[in-house]
C-alpha cells in the first residue's frame, strides 16, 4: 500500500518550465481528440472533455508512469457506441464505473505483470499500426462537408491553405529544436499557426467548427439506472471489454514510454490508477478512457518526464472549458493536424522496416498481422491479443520440434533413451516416434535428466508408453522425473527408478543454489 501512496519522487530534479509548457501543449492537442471520440460514441462533446480532464488528472497524480497522458480514446468509444445508441448515456456512466472497479481489481491482484508476455514483434506491430491509425485519422481534416453533410476531399484554395498550414506546422516542429529547445516545438507551432490564421484572417477550419467546448466544472451525477441484476447483466460485458481494452492499451503505452525514456514504470499501480480514474469519471459525467499514446508521445517529445506535465494538461483543459473556450475555438485544426502527423512519424518504428529481411519469418507474419488488424479494425487490444496467441502457437510449434532422444545399449543389454527437450501437448507425437517397443530389449531405461514433463498431455503420453511396454512383456524404468509425475503416473512406484528429490545430481544443484 505504501507504494500506491508514494506519489511524487522529490529526489529527481524537475524542469518546471518544460513540464508546464509540455502540459499546455498536450491540453491543446487533447481537445479535438476528446471531442472527436465522444462524437464517435454518440455522446455530447463535453462528455469526452470531462473524461479527458478527470482521467488525465487522476492518472497523472496516482499512475505508475509519470509523463503518460490519459483521456477519452477511440478504442473505448468503439466499445460503448452500441450501448450508447440502445440505452443512452446513463448506462454509459454506469458501465464506466463498473469497468473502473474491474481495473482496480486487476491492479490489486497484480495482473499487470502479464503484459510481459507481449513479444517484441507484437510491440512492433502495435506501434506501427498505431502510427498508421494516427496518420489516417488526420486525413478527415482534408475533407469538407457539402450542403447535405456528405464529406468530400477539399479542392482548390481550401486544400492549398490546409496543406500549407499543416506543412508549416511540421516544419516548425522539425526545425525549431535544431535552433532552440527553450519552448516545446509543438506548442510553438500551434501558437505560430494560430497567430497567422487569426492575424491574417485566413479562412480555414478551427476547433470551434467541430463543436463548442464551453462548459462548467464536471457535475457530480449518480447514473440514473435501475439497481438490479438485469442492469448488471446488460452492462457487465461492455464493462469487462472496456476494462480489458483500457488496460492493454495503457500497459502497452507504458512499455513504449519506458523504452523511449529508458526508465521503468509500474504496471500494477497504473492499472489501479486507471480503474480509480474510470470509477470517478463515471460519477462526473465522463465517458471513461485509458492512456492516450499520441498525447503521451507529444508530452514526452516535449521533454516532460514528471507528473507535473499531466497535472498541468488536465487543469489547463478544464480552464479552457470553463473560461477560455472562445480563444481555443479559434485555434486552426491545421496546426493540431500537423502536430498529430509528426507524432505518427515519430511513433512508427522505422527500424522494423530494415529488419524485414533479417527477422524470422513467423515474427514478420505476426508483426504484419497485428498492423493489419490495428489499421483495418482500429482495435488495438484485439490486434495485440491475436498477436500474442499466434506468437504462443509458434513458440509451442518450435518447442515441439526440439524434443529428441539419444539411444544406446549398455554392456548389460539394457537400452537407454536419454530425452532432451520439453514433453508437452505439442511434442507428444515426436516423442512417441522415438521408441521401438517391439524391437527393444527386455529392459529399457528412459532418462528425463535433460527433459521436463510440462503438462497432463505429457503425463498421459507416458502412461500410454508404459502400457505399451507392459503389454510387450518388457520392463521399463523412468529416471529423473519430478514428484508431480510420481503422483500422476499410473503404477509410478513400479516404473520410476529414481525420484528427482533423491537424485544426487539434483541435490548438488540445490546446494549450489
Amino acid at each position: 500500500m505504501k507504494g500506491y501512496l508514494n506519489l511524487f519522487d522529490f529526489s529527481k530534479k524537475v524542469d518546471y518550465k518544460t513540464e508546464i509548457l509540455a502540459g499546455l501543449t498536450v491540453a491543446l492537442a487533447l481537445i479535438p481528440e476528446a471531442v472527436a471520440f465522444s462524437i464517435i460514441a454518440g455522446l455530447s462533446p463535453l462528455t469526452g472533455l470531462y473524461a479527458a480532464f478527470s482521467m488525465g488528472l487522476i492518472t497523472a497524480i496516482f499512475g505508475g508512469r509519470p509523463g503518460m497522458i490519459s483521456g477519452a480514446t477511440g478504442a473505448i468509444a468503439v466499445v460503448i457506441v452500441a450501448l450508447a445508441k440502445s440505452h443512452g448515456v446513463e448506462y454509459i456512466f454506469a458501465t464506466v464505473i463498473l469497468a473502473g472497479i474491474i481495473q482496480m481489481l486487476a491492479g490489486f491482484l497484480k495482473l499487470g505483470k502479464f503484459i510481459r508476455l507481449v513479444p517484441h514483434p507484437v510491440m512492433f506491430g502495435f506501434v506501427n499500426g498505431l502510427a498508421i491509425v494516427i496518420f489516417m485519422s488526420q486525413l478527415v481534416q482534408f475533407k469538407s462537408a457539402d450542403a447535405s453533410g456528405v464529406l468530400h476531399w477539399m479542392t482548390g484554395a481550401p486544400l492549398y491553405i490546409m496543406l500549407g498550414l499543416v506543412l508549416l506546422t511540421m516544419l516548425i516542429i522539425w526545425g525549431l529544436p535544431k535552433l532552440t529547445k527553450a519552448v516545446p516545438s509543438s506548442l510553438a507551432a500551434i501558437l505560430v499557426i494560430s497567430a497567422i490564421v487569426i492575424g491574417l484572417h485566413v479562412d480555414t477550419r478551427t476547433v470551434g467548427d467541430i463543436a463548442s467546448i464551453k462548459g462548467g466544472f464536471p457535475p457530480f451525477h449518480i447514473p440514473a439506472v435501475p439497481i438490479s441484476f438485469d442492469t448488471l447483466k446488460l452492462i457487465f460485458p461492455y464493462a469487462l471489454i472496456m476494462a480489458g481494452v483500457g488496460l492493454i492499451e495503457s500497459l502497452l503505452s507504458l512499455n513504449l514510454i519506458d523504452e523511449i525514456t529508458e526508465t521503468r514504470g509500474r504496471g500494477n499501480k497504473e492499472a489501479v490508477a486507471q480503474g480509480a480514474a474510470n470509477f470517478i469519471t463515471g460519477f462526473f459525467s465522463g465517458m471513461g478512457g485509458c492512456a492516450m499514446i499520441g498525447q503521451s508521445l507529444i508530452n514526452i517529445s516535449s521533454g516532460a518526464r514528471a507528473r507535473l506535465s499531466g497535472i498541468v494538461a488536465a487543469l489547463m483543459l478544464l480552464v479552457f472549458i470553463m473560461f477560455g473556450s472562445s480563444l481555443i475555438e479559434r485555434v486552426p485544426m491545421a496546426a493540431l493536424t500537423g502536430v498529430m502527423i509528426m507524432v505518427a512519424i515519430g511513433t512508427f518504428e522505422w527500424a522494423s522496416l530494415r529488419a524485414f529481411g533479417k527477422m524470422p519469418r513467423h515474427d514478420l507474419v505476426v508483426m504484419v498481422l497485428v498492423i493489419i488488424i490495428t489499421v483495418v479494425l482500429h482495435n488495438l487490444a484485439l490486434a495485440v491479443l491475436i498477436g500474442v496467441i499466434l506468437s504462443a502457437l509458434v513458440f509451442a510449434w518450435e518447442s515441439a520440434k526440439r524434443i529428441r532422444a539419444r539411444k544406446y545399449i549398455d554392456d548389460n543389454g539394457t537400452k537407454h533413451y536419454e530425452i532432451y527437450g520439453p514433453l508437452f501437448f505439442g511434442s507428444i507425437m515426436a516423442f512417441n516416434e522415438k521408441f521401438d517397443v517391439l524391437n527393444d530389449p527386455d529392459e529399457v531405461i528412459i532418462d528425463f535428466r535433460e527433459s521436463k514433463v510440462v503438462d497432463m498431455s505429457g503425463i498421459e503420453a507416458l502412461n500410454k508408453l508404459t502400457e505399451r511396454y507392459k503389454n510387450a512383456g518388457k520392463k521399463l524404468h523412468l529416471r529423473h522425473l519430478s514428484d508431480d509425475c510420481r503422483l500422476l503416473l499410473k503404477n509410478a512406484d513400479d516404473i520410476i527408478e529414481v525420484n528427482v528429490m533423491e537424485d544426487p545430481y539434483y541435490r548438488l544443484a540445490v546446494d549450489k543454489i
